[in-house]
């Protein structure tokens, strides 16, 4: 079992979990992540560590209560546990001196997996100017914590309604337009915003890393559940991912395949009676 050591709302449905495991906050590295079981019942959840702290033992979650078995997630307090937290899966992010400048963009809660990127990037010497957006100011997650991991921040909304007004894409536009000297640029949040990024960087040959996060249910590459196309070859995103590189990735095969179960996940919602019991009405 692992402890919940500390919840906090971010904004509405977005939830922070500080949650006890010290055997995997002593080996996560930025671009890892975990899967969680909230019961035996439960759904495998996979997602991307967005902190670690190994003095105190605890990895930090970010997750948005969308479906059903992250609606029950967020009904847990301090003090409850989770039954599984397996990790840290995945590979790491190349984060190495001397790469130059890193610009790091998170869309909605894409911000919490990009900090630690933009963090550790910072730290090893590298200039990170990040780009962080929302649909509006009252979803947007982790701004101050951007802010201290960069050497430049841009925050940008949907509507306007703080920042600059517009997609994380316009504000990336606006430093390639400025003559910003970009070495590589990391993108992570939806998967029509990952594409966005690369259709702005594929034609200037701007390397562009993506994490992706399509459905996934071991974490080991054996169900194959996460199979996406890069290039010539599938990849597992469990083992050979999550991060890929954005000019080679099918995002049109990865769009339909996130839609899959569309139907199934709308019917766990609707029979959640009781969330945070995890009991369904059948």
């Amino acid at each position: 079992m692992f402890k919940i050591l500390k919840k906090q709302c971010l904004s509405s449905g977005v939830f922070l979990f500080d949650v006890e495991a010290p055997r995997i906050a002593k080996k996560t590295q930025p671009g890892q992540f975990i899967i969680l079981r909230v019961d035996e019942g439960g759904e495998r959840i996979p997602l991307t560590v967005a902190d670690f702290d190994r003095e105190k033992g605890s990895v930090t979650i970010i997750f948005q209560a969308v479906g059903a078995s992250t609606r029950i997630l967020s009904e847990l307090n301090e003090g409850d546990s989770i039954l599984d937290f397996v990790g840290p899966l995945g590979q790491k992010s190349e984060v190495h001196p001397g790469i130059g400048t890193v610009v790091c963009i998170g869309g909605g809660i894409g911000v919490a997996p990009v900090y630690p990127i933009a963090r550790g990037m910072k730290q090893v010497g590298n200039k990170v100017i990040s780009i962080i957006g929302a649909r509006d100011k009252d979803i947007l997650i982790m701004e101050d914590m951007m802010r201290a991991a960069s050497d430049e921040l841009l925050v940008t909304t949907d509507d306007g309604s703080y920042g600059i007004h517009g997609f994380v894409t316009t504000a990336l536009r606006q430093l390639i337009d400025r003559g910003e000297k970009i070495d590589v640029v990391y993108a992570i949040g939806p998967v029509v915003m990952m594409r966005s990024v690369v259709e702005v960087t594929k034609p200037l040959g701007l390397k562009t890393v993506v994490s992706l996060n399509p459905i996934m249910v071991d974490g080991t590459g054996m169900c194959g559940g996460c199979r996406v196309q890069v290039g010539s070859e599938t990849k597992f995103a469990c083992v050979d991912g999550p991060e890929f590189d954005g000019a080679l990735v099918d995002f049109d095969g990865l769009l339909k395949r996130q839609g899959m179960y569309r139907d199934m996940e709308q019917e766990a919602k609707d029979h959640v009676c009781r969330i945070g019991l995890g009991k369904v009405d059948k």
